[in-house]
């Protein structure tokens, strides 16, 4: 198998109670990671589990209360995970999941626990997604484990990466390179991906890629203001976008985005730029054509090549 080719992968998601928002547990095919997921109504259940009174590591996430449109998560660990998530919960008010990650085979040491759970902290910091309500960042070259525990603990953490977005938490995928390759002019950065764009009859416009799953309005874009129109979905995004300094003042209708902007979809993008709730599907156009983000998703499902 080449470097290149990517294969399938078996996730088991058993509702435990027999309920989507009861107690749930996560299991990849072939691996010994055991996630159990609750909210508040069910965190009873999950501290219950024989299984989480393992030695392992654990999530809490839930809105950021300071930064609208952004999750906040703490890490943990500990020798009895659910001694230290009902510790860490008590203590935390913001959280509304509570993800626990032991082994089946009850295998992890204290020190494979303390490993992950500096390693997670430092790869969320690194991707930038969630707001870490940790106050310190551990440090894993502190973390002495041999060599070949060290390499069975980064495989444990690619599979975390497959399984954490699968039960609802992005917190590790890093941002995409339209994003972080700002040293690079746009088009030299995004030049492999699908150009679109809105121009707008206010004369405003914009231009956006898709990369791995997210819609990136790029820097110089514009974004309409003051148009009266209610916000019901997006105005708190907006609004977070202005007072980060991502969408500064351009002229009176109107602001810039300073630097590009993954969004989680098209209409996301659409409604901040045209400052209303919108379609996006059909407000973006692949640039230099008349065809719109849905009709181009029809083409390539059909496998039609459409070029700029």
């Amino acid at each position: 198998m080449t470097a290149r080719e990517t294969f399938g992968r078996t996730i088991q998601l058993f509702l435990v109670d027999g309920k989507p928002t009861g107690l749930r547990k996560a299991t990849i095919h072939g691996w010994t990671g055991l996630l159990f997921v609750s909210g508040a109504s069910a965190f009873g259940d999950l501290t219950a589990r024989s299984e989480v009174d393992r030695t392992g590591v654990y999530i809490l996430s839930g809105p950021d209360p300071d930064k609208p449109g952004v999750t906040r998560v703490y890490i943990g660990s500990g020798n009895s995970v659910s001694e230290r998530i009902e510790q860490s919960a008590k203590k935390r008010d913001f959280w509304e999941t509570a993800i626990t990650v032991t082994t089946s085979d009850d295998d992890l040491s204290k020190g494979h626990a303390e490993y992950l759970e500096a390693r997670l902290i430092r790869l969320t910091a690194q991707a930038g997604r969630v707001t870490l309500d940790n106050g310190t960042q551990p440090d894993t070259d502190r973390r002495r484990l041999p060599e070949a525990d060290v390499a069975n603990m980064e495989q444990f953490l690619s599979n975390l990466k497959i399984i954490l977005p699968v039960i609802g938490l992005d917190m590790l995928k890093p941002q995409p390179r339209a994003v972080t390759q700002v040293e690079k002019p746009a088009e030299d950065r995004t030049a492999e991906e699908v150009h679109f764009e809105i121009r707008h009859k206010s004369g405003v416009q914009a231009t956006a890629v898709e990369e791995d799953g997210e819609f990136v309005v790029l820097e110089g874009s514009e974004a309409l203001i003051g148009t009266g129109y209610v916000q019901q979905s997006y105005g708190g995004l907006k609004d977070k976008m202005i007072a980060e300094g991502v969408l500064i003042p351009h002229a009176e209708d109107r602001m810039r985005f300073a630097r590009p902007w993954p969004f989680s979809s098209p209409s996301a993008a659409a409604a901040v730029v045209l400052d209303r709730n919108s379609n996006g599907r059909l407000e973006w156009k692949v640039r230099g054509s008349k065809l719109n983000y849905h009709e181009w998703q029809q083409a390539q499902a059909g496998g039609t090549e459409v070029t700029e």
